[in-house]
């Protein structure tokens, strides 16, 4: 496995990384099978991406002066819980799968977990020679035989006020494209300060403002190369969407301040494998299957977040932590002109 992941890098396509050994055993297991553990197995990484992407959007509930200009620099962190670390294989859902002590179900890795020691299934497959045949398969572990206990994320992000109260704002992560993995991600959003409205705005002691954001993440992992099983054009592709609605009430003071939001997180995603993969059935028999499958998730979740706010002249440090399904730890470190 690559690692370490940068900005969560590609962690869905990246958990593929671990069953690259045993992909011809797992589609020749049948597709529904393979698809079937893969849902399971990147699910929780899928969420996690979600909220790590959607963290640090904001880093105060008072806007700034009309034409004011801030830019940050953002550094998330979402902790993995030991709950999102493995999920219950039963045996039950699938049909060409079973334990070697024909266990009914156990608890296996997701792609944020670790099977230690390592767990093994029987596959079962079709020879057209000899009949049903089996084939011992080791499942693939996740990031937490790595040590990784975290989903980094960070974006540049810059905001600009053209009307009282009203900030536009924009973040992004600059391209990642090697040899293997491209990466992009992107978002924009618009935060209202509402007690900018009130006619004594200046004397009320509290700013209460809303948000709303937009981020997605495209990527791919192209494993082509590897060689673990013959075919062509083979790759994992990406794609997170999520909507960020986020209340948010602060104190308007002129150095310090104490920020608080309650948010709602929706948004899907979709992880395809795409490639010519020829699967081997037996000893003489193979058959080439194109774009196997795709899985797709829809995410949502509830969100709390508390934080703080330092402003020196033109220069701000906030520092919040949120809690949710994920929770996560943002820093910012930001210039108001």
């Amino acid at each position: 496995m690559k690692t370490p992941l940068i900005l969560g890098l590609i962690l869905l396509g990246m958990s593929f990384s671990n069953a690259q050994e045993n992909i011809n055993e797992l589609l020749a297991a049948g597709i529904d099978d393979a698809k079937r553990f893969t849902t399971d197995y990147i699910a929780p990484a899928s969420d996690g991406l979600a909220y790590g992407i959607n963290t640090g959007w904001f880093n105060n509930a008072k806007a700034p002066k009309r034409f004011g200009f801030e830019i940050s620099i953002v550094g998330n962190a979402s902790f993995i819980k030991d709950e999102k670390k493995s999920f219950q294989l039963n045996v039950a859902d699938y049909e060409n799968i079973r334990f070697p002590d024909n266990s009914p179900s156990k608890t296996v890795a997701t792609a944020l977990g670790e099977n230690d020691p390592d767990i093994t299934v029987i596959v079962t497959y079709d020879d057209p020679i000899f009949g049903n045949q089996e084939v011992e398969l080791t499942l693939p572990t996740g990031i937490g035989s790595e040590n990784v206990d975290i989903i980094p994320t960070a974006f540049v992000q810059a905001s600009f006020s053209p009307f009282k109260g009203t900030q536009v704002k924009g973040r992004f992560f600059p391209k990642v494209n090697t040899e293997d993995v491209e990466l992009s991600t992107y978002g924009f959003g618009i935060q209202q300060e509402f007690t900018s409205w009130l006619p004594a705005e200046k004397v009320f002691p509290v700013a209460i403002s809303g948000l709303i954001a937009y981020t997605r993440l495209d990527a791919s992992y192209d494993f082509t190369d590897s060689g673990v099983i013959a075919g062509s054009d083979q790759k994992v592709e990406t794609e997170v969407k999520t909507l960020l609605f986020q209340l948010i009430a602060g104190t308007k003071f002129k150095i310090v301040n104490f920020y608080a939001g309650l948010g709602y997180i929706t948004g899907d995603s979709t992880t395809d494998l795409l490639g010519n993969y020829t699967v081997t059935d037996g000893v003489l028999f193979s058959q080439t299957i194109t774009d196997p499958f795709s899985v797709e998730r829809d995410i949502s979740g509830v969100r709390g977040t508390l934080g703080a706010n330092l402003k020196l002249g033109f220069f701000g440090l906030n520092l919040d932590y949120s809690l949710g399904e994920f929770d996560s730890a943002s820093l910012g470190i930001n210039f108001s002109f």
